[in-house]
């Protein structure tokens, strides 16, 4: 038998911006506003792409000028970490209001 270990397929950030993007606009909670989101018309999601990752930013409470935390999503794994990270964001902001 060989000893071959198996390797995911190559990321590919433009792509998984897409999915990303489609993603988000399922939650129905965020309004997608050029290259981010918005929440009640204030900035929540910020999304670009480099060559390798996806480089999305996190407003840590939504407001017209948030303070944010910043990814760098290189995996699939990554991708959806950031996505049930938002879930939480959007879970406890509603909670909070």
């Amino acid at each position: 038998m060989s000893n071959d270990s198996f390797s995911p397929p190559p990321f590919k950030p433009e792509q998984s911006l897409v999915l990303l993007q489609r993603s988000l606009r399922e939650l129905r909670t965020l309004t997608a506003r050029g290259q981010g989101f918005d929440l009640k018309a204030m900035p929540a999601v910020g999304l670009t792409h480099d060559d390798d990752a996806v480089c999305a930013q996190l407003a840590r409470r939504p407001s017209r000028s948030p303070e944010w935390d910043q990814f760098r999503l290189s995996s699939a794994a990554d991708v959806r970490r950031f996505v049930d990270e938002v879930k939480k964001r959007l879970a406890r902001w509603e909670r909070d209001d």
